[in-house]
C-alpha cells in the first residue's frame, strides 16, 4: 500500500518571521556587506570608537583624502580632517543653540548624533597634500544593546560639482544684475543728461513764440514743431527714468492714506483743457469726503492722470470718458476709466503692458512710447495694487485699478481728552515751523497738532522746492521734512538746505511713512536731526520739535549744541 501524504500547508507567520530574521542575520553576517562597504569608492565611510578616533577607513575614503587606513586608524579624529575655522564656527553655533559650551573638536562633529539625531552638515575636508574639498558628511551614532554607544558612523561624499554648479549660477545672477543695474544707471543718467539742453531748447522755443515782433506763419508752424517735438521728448525721457529706477530698485515710495477725492480732482484740472480741446466729455464720481486709499500720493495721481491722458487721446471724437469708483471685495476700491475709443481685441489687451509694445499704433496719428503703461503698471504692484483693463471692439476700453481702503491719517495714539494749550508769556517770540508735505491730509493734521501749542506757528509748502524757498525766505527754526516728495526728494531738499549758509542752521526732522530700519538709518547718517514715522504720536514729535528747537536757538546764538542723538 502507497504510503500517505502529508498534504502541503503554507508555513504560520511566526515561521515566516524566523526565517526573515535568519536571512537579516545572515546579511549582515556575510562577508560580502562588509566588503562592499569597506571597497565602496563613491563614498567615504568612516567608523569612530566612540572617543571620536577612527577605527574604519575606507577605499573611498582613501581615494578622497589622499591617506592610506593605516595612517590614520588609531590615531586621529575625523575632526581633524576638516578645516579647523569651521569645526570652530559649527562649536560656537552649536553652543548659542544649545545654551551649553561645546568644545571645537570632534565633540562639535557628533553633538548631535550623539543624542540619538541623525546629522548632516557641510564642511571642507582637507586631503593629504593640502588641497580641500566641500563635502557633505552623514553622522549616525552606533550602539549596542548591552555597551550602549559604541561609536560613530561618518559617511561623506565630494560636493565639489554641487558647489561649481552654484557658484556658477550665483556668478551668472550676479553678472544679469550687474548688467541689469548698469543699464538702469545708465539711462537714469543719460535722461537727467537730457533734460539740461532740452529745457535750454523748451524754454527759448517759449520766449520767441511770445515774444515781439510777432511770428509770421511758417516760423509759428516752425515753432510750433519744435516745441511739440520738445514736450514729446520730455514725456520720453521722463517715462524711461521712471522704469530705469524701478527695475533698479531706486524708486522710494511713501504709502500712506491719501485722499482719493483731492487726487481725482487735481487729476480732473490737468486734464480737462487736453479732453475740452478734442470735444471729449468727462464725468467724475462725487466720492465721501473719507474716501482714503493706501498709495504714494504722487505716484498715484501719476497712474491715475496717465490712463485719463490715454483714455483721451485714443477716443473717438466727439467720445466721453467716465471715472467710476466701486469696492468690488471688502477693503478694496476699484477706480475705472472708461473710454468710448475703437476698443482692442483680446490678442492686444493680451500685450497692453508690454515694453515698447503699441499694438499696433506706431503708425497712427497719435504718438507714444509704449513705456507709460508699463511703468503705470509696475508703480501700481509697488503700492500693493493690481491694474487690468476690459475692451470690447467697436464700443471702447475701461482700464481699472484696485488699491486697498485706508483709514483718514490719524494719531497712532487716540487721544481721549483734548489736551491744555500751552500758554506762553506776553511778549514772548513766535517759533516757525515749516512742515514740507504734498499730502494736504498729512499737512492738516499736523496743523491741528501745532496748533494746540500757542508759543508756534505752521507753513506748509507742497512740494521741495517751495519748501526751500520758504525756508530762505521765513528762516523757520525748525523744518518738518517729507521724504518721498513729487519732483525732488526730501533728502535732497535737505542737501541743497545744508548748503545754504542761510539755512544749514536749520534742524530739519524727517516725517514719513518709510518705517523700515535701514530708511530710518539712511535718514539720520544723511543728516536729519530726528526721524519721526507716521502715523504720528503726538508726544514723539513734539519732544522732537522741542528738542530741535533748543538746538536751534543755541545756534543761532553761537553757542555749541548738545549732541541731540
Amino acid at each position: 500500500m502507497p504510503a500517505q501524504r502529508t498534504p502541503d500547508h503554507p508555513p504560520s507567520a511566526g515561521t515566516r518571521e524566523l526565517s526573515e530574521a535568519g536571512r537579516r542575520s545572515a546579511l549582515l553576517k556575510a562577508g560580502a556587506l562588509q566588503n562592499a562597504i569597506l571597497n565602496s569608492a563613491n563614498f567615504s565611510i568612516i567608523a569612530t570608537d566612540e572617543k571620536g578616533v577612527i577605527q574604519i577607513f575606507n577605499v573611498g575614503a582613501e581615494h578622497m583624502l589622499g591617506y592610506r587606513a593605516d595612517e590614520v586608524i588609531d590615531q586621529v579624529s575625523p575632526s581633524d580632517l576638516h578645516d579647523p575655522m569651521e569645526v570652530t564656527a559649527r562649536a560656537v553655533v552649536l553652543s548659542t543653540e544649545q545654551g551649553t559650551q561645546i568644545a571645537p573638536g570632534f565633540e562639535a562633529l557628533a553633538f548631535k548624533a550623539s543624542r540619538g539625531i541623525e546629522d548632516i552638515y557641510e564642511l571642507t575636508y582637507i586631503r593629504k597634500d593640502g588641497s580641500r574639498f566641500p563635502a557633505i558628511v552623514s553622522i549616525t551614532a552606533l550602539r549596542d544593546d548591552a555597551a550602549g554607544l559604541i561609536g560613530y558612523l561618518l559617511i561623506g561624499t565630494d560636493n565639489s560639482a554641487r558647489k561649481l554648479v552654484e557658484q556658477q549660477l550665483n556668478e551668472a545672477v550676479a553678472a544679469a544684475e550687474k548688467a541689469n543695474l548698469a543699464k538702469s544707471d545708465f539711462l537714469s543718467s543719460m535722461s537727467h543728461e537730457l533734460r539740461t539742453p532740452l529745457n535750454a531748447i523748451l524754454g527759448f522755443a517759449q520766449l520767441v513764440e511770445s515774444g515781439t515782433p510777432a511770428l509770421t506763419p511758417p516760423q509759428k508752424r516752425s515753432i510750433d514743431q519744435i516745441l511739440k517735438a520738445g514736450w514729446y521728448l520730455l514725456d520720453l525721457i521722463n517715462e524711461i527714468l521712471d522704469l530705469a529706477l524701478i527695475e533698479s530698485g531706486k524708486l522710494s515710495l511713501s504709502v500712506e492714506p491719501v485722499s482719493l477725492q483731492e487726487v481725482l480732482m487735481e487729476c480732473r484740472s490737468m486734464v480737462e483743457s487736453q479732453a475740452r480741446q478734442r470735444s471729449i466729455g468727462m464725468a467724475f464720481p462725487r466720492l465721501p469726503a473719507q474716501s482714503y486709499v493706501k498709495a504714494d500720493r504722487t505716484r498715484l495721481k501719476q497712474v491715475l492722470i496717465n490712463l485719463l491722458f490715454n483714455a483721451i487721446k485714443y477716443n473717438r471724437p466727439s467720445g466721453h470718458v467716465s471715472v467710476e469708483c466701486a469696492e468690488p471685495t471688502p477693503g478694496t476700491l476699484r477706480i475705472s476709466v472708461r473710454d468710448t475709443g475703437a476698443g482692442l481685441t483680446s490678442e492686444q489687451v493680451s500685450q497692453l503692458f508690454q515694453p515698447f509694445n503699441r499694438l499696433g499704433q506706431e503708425g497712427g496719428k497719435e504718438e507714444g512710447t509704449g513705456i507709460g503703461l508699463v511703468v503705470t503698471q509696475r508703480l501700481v504692484a509697488l503700492m500693493g495694487g493690481e491694474i487690468g483693463a476690459d475692451s470690447t471692439q467697436g464700443v471702447g476700453s475701461v482700464f481699472w485699478v484696485e488699491m486697498a481702503l485706508a483709514s483718514a491719517p490719524g494719531l497712532a495714539l487716540e487721544i481721549t481728552a483734548e489736551p491744555p494749550r500751552l500758554e506762553v508769556a506776553d511778549g514772548a517770540a513766535m517759533k516757525t515751523v515749516l512742515y514740507v508735505e504734498d499730502n494736504p491730509a498729512n499737512l492738516e493734521l499736523v496743523e491741528q497738532i501745532i496748533a494746540r501749542r500757542t508759543n508756534l506757528r505752521l507753513l506748509g509748502a507742497a512740494d521741495a522746492s517751495l519748501g526751500i524757498e520758504f525756508a530762505r525766505v521765513y528762516r523757520p527754526e525748525v523744518i518738518l521734512m517729507d521724504i518721498n516728495l513729487p519732483g525732488m526728494s526730501g533728502l535732497d531738499a535737505m542737501k541743497v538746505l545744508r548748503g545754504d549758509p542761510d539755512t544749514a542752521h536749520i534742524p530739519i526732522i524727517a516725517l514719513s511713512a518709510n518705517a523700515v530700519p535701514r530708511d530710518i538709518e539712511r535718514g539720520l547718517e544723511a543728516g536729519f536731526f530726528n526721524y519721526i514715522t507716521k502715523p504720528i504720536k503726538v508726544g514723539q514729535l513734539m519732544d522732537a520739535i522741542d528738542a530741535a528747537l533748543v538746538i536751534s536757538v543755541q545756534r543761532i546764538a553761537g553757542e555749541s549744541p548738545q549732541d541731540n542723538t
